[in-house]
């Protein structure tokens, strides 16, 4: 999904209301990446030791399990990273035997990418683990507080989009 264009609200940091409001979305986005509990929700999401999946390559074995294969370039844009990004967290899977590689039978100079069945076996796995994890926290809110939380976090990911695309142009 493309970004529209940014609808710019004033935001004076100078205010100290609004000042505490962007320190305190800044602390729960800090929380949200390296909080003690994240650590621990990581581990039971992804494993530990031998059996440890890196979150890239989570986002990696998502889209493989979600069709049959993949053109790397598509994979690569449909996880916003560069080619090489892709190609990395493609060889972690395919080492760990969750993924293979094969030419496209349509072009020899196309590689696909496709999840093996422990690949698909193990992205089973950690989605039973996220689902249950989800059900457990959105408990904690109203029917329309997840609605409302799930609008303002999709919200948050296209101003992110813009800020990104300002300071790379």
């Amino acid at each position: 999904m493309a970004p529209s264009a940014p609808v710019r609200r004033r935001v004076d940091l100078d205010d100290p209301a609004e000042l505490e409001v962007a320190v305190r979305i800044g602390t729960a986005w800090k929380e949200l990446r390296r909080g003690a509990a994240m650590s621990a929700v990581r581990d039971w999401f992804y494993g530990t030791g031998a059996e440890a999946i890196e979150l890239g390559q989570v986002d990696t074995l998502d889209l493989l399990a979600a069709q049959d294969s993949w053109r790397m370039t598509d994979l690569a844009d449909a996880l916003r990273v560069d080619p090489s990004t892709a190609t990395r967290a493609v060889q972690r899977l395919v080492r760990s035997g969750l993924a293979e590689r094969r030419q496209s039978d349509d072009d020899g100079r196309v590689v696909m990418v496709s999840a093996t069945a422990a690949g698909r076996a193990r992205h089973e796995a950690v989605a039973q683990r996220r689902r249950k994890a989800l059900e457990a926290m959105l408990s904690e809110f109203e029917e329309d507080e997840r609605r409302q939380l799930a609008e303002l976090l999709e919200r948050f990911v296209v101003a992110l989009d813009h800020l990104a695309a300002e300071i790379t142009t």
